[in-house]
């Protein structure tokens, strides 16, 4: 009934086109970890009877990792990242299995098991059983704070350029690829008090703010900024530290009132703000710009790139500001051409991150504290060119205070359904703009 096969994450198509040649029964059982794998009782039966009665492409499941249970979430259209858990087992129908690895056209050394997920999700649903069929150990032992940056750690260079072409090609396939044709923008079509703004959202900062707000404000500039101050309800002495800072002209101090705002709904009150300038750029309240330059370069990019949104290049340091491993991130796997589509498959797209003011006040950041600049920076790749700083602006301390640290796998596959979920809308809204563009292509003709 069952073919069971031991492939490692990170495989080759090769390997998947032998997999394909061993499978003799219905299903394949592909394991990807290397450890060993228990059942309960008659778990891979209630896998296999799933698979049978909803005509599934591929089933996975929730499992015990260690006796602890480790669920897993659903997959969607948009669950594109390489790196999404489906636990150690995925059950093939091997008809599927087989006719993916009939249709490979490239030859991956690291992107084969991606590849064929991709290939396989075509042809029919990935369905999620919710229910604890079976218990492994999970290789990477890792805190969620220290897995952040695997995907752009220059050691995965080789790695991450498979997983993108793999993808790129995926999206062609479902129509869901955007070809490097932009909107132009005109970013004097408003007058503006301020050229910029640096915008600091926080809560329960007491330990770090002052740190950001100094940073913001010792910037030297040849044209007027001012720095955006937006504490949601802090309790812990925040809000004094702010309030020192009162008699400096530039600083601009928002209290959020009761409710709920979270990151997004900070962000909101600064764009909407009177006094926020032409570019609203980032500084996230636990960290620092590199120097006193960066809001003149980012509004030198914006000016020299004509676009809407910037991001530029951080470095990753403790809390002292030593250089910690991976070091700086500069997110090279953006390119011009298709810089848009591979941000489907990764989880964010660097920092710090600026802004047209006038577009944000149109888009506006969802209300949500996880993945709002996320959706913000998929939303305006849609449409317009995002321009890059290749140079360190910022400095990102990593601290046991981040509110990423130490996430537990619930707060983890929240997050992770979040962004999913995110990039599910984009990409349904990029495929809908496309055959619509296809459609008025075929009338004009």
């Amino acid at each position: 009934m069952v073919t069971r096969i031991d492939l490692p994450l990170r495989t080759s198509t090769a390997s998947i086109r032998e997999a394909a040649a061993r499978a003799t029964t219905p299903y394949t059982l592909i394991f990807t970890r290397d450890s060993s794998l228990e059942w309960v009782d008659h778990g891979l039966e209630r896998m296999l009877a799933i698979a049978a009665d909803t005509g599934a492409a591929m089933v996975y499941a929730d499992h015990f990792d260690e006796g602890a249970q480790s669920p897993v979430i659903d997959y969607q259209k948009g669950a594109l990242r390489d790196d999404f858990d489906f636990g150690g087992v995925q059950l093939y129908r091997t008809e599927c299995l087989r006719r993916a690895a009939q249709e490979m056209d490239a030859d991956y050394q690291f992107a084969g098991l991606y590849d064929l997920r991709l290939r396989v999700s075509e042809m029919g649903e990935l369905v999620h059983v919710n229910e604890y069929l079976y218990y492994e150990v999970q290789d990477d032992r890792r805190k969620s704070g220290e897995k952040l940056f695997d995907y752009v750690d220059p050691r995965n260079r080789a790695v991450q350029i498979e997983m993108e072409q793999a993808c790129t090609a995926h999206l062609k396939r479902i129509g869901g690829w955007l070809a490097p044709q932009f909107k132009e923008v005109d970013l004097d079509s408003e007058a503006f008090e301020y050229e910029a703004s640096v915008v600091i959202p926080c809560r329960n900062r007491a330990a770090t703010i002052g740190d950001a707000i100094r940073s913001a404000l010792s910037q030297k500039t040849d044209f007027p900024y001012n720095v955006i101050v937006v504490d949601d309800n802090s309790t812990d002495g925040t809000v004094d530290v702010i309030r020192s800072f009162e008699g400096n002209p530039r600083l601009v101090y928002i209290a959020q009132g009761p409710g709920y705002h979270a990151i997004g709904g900070n962000w909101n009150a600064a764009l909407h703000h009177p006094s926020c300038g032409r570019f609203a750029l980032q500084l996230d309240s636990d960290d620092v710009y590199s120097d006193e330059n960066t809001v003149a370069r980012f509004v030198a990019a914006f000016r020299e790139q004509r676009c809407p949104m910037v991001v530029g290049t951080y470095r990753i340091t403790d809390f002292e500001l030593n250089t910690i491993p991976p070091g700086v991130i500069d997110h090279r796997e953006w390119t011009p051409d298709n810089g848009r589509n591979n941000a489907l498959r990764i989880n964010g797209l660097g920092a710090p991150r600026g802004f047209w003011t006038p577009l944000l006040r149109k888009i506006n950041f969802p209300v949500t504290k996880y993945g709002e600049d996320y959706a913000v920076a998929l939303r305006i790749s849609r449409e317009y060119r995002i321009g890059r700083i290749y140079d360190v602006l910022y400095n990102c301390r990593r601290w046991t205070g981040n509110s990423d640290a130490a996430l537990d796998v619930v707060s983890m596959n929240r997050n992770n359904l979040y962004k999913d979920r995110i990039r599910t809308w984009e990409l349904q809204a990029r495929i809908t703009a496309n055959a619509a563009a296809g459609k008025q292509a075929g009338k004009t003709l």
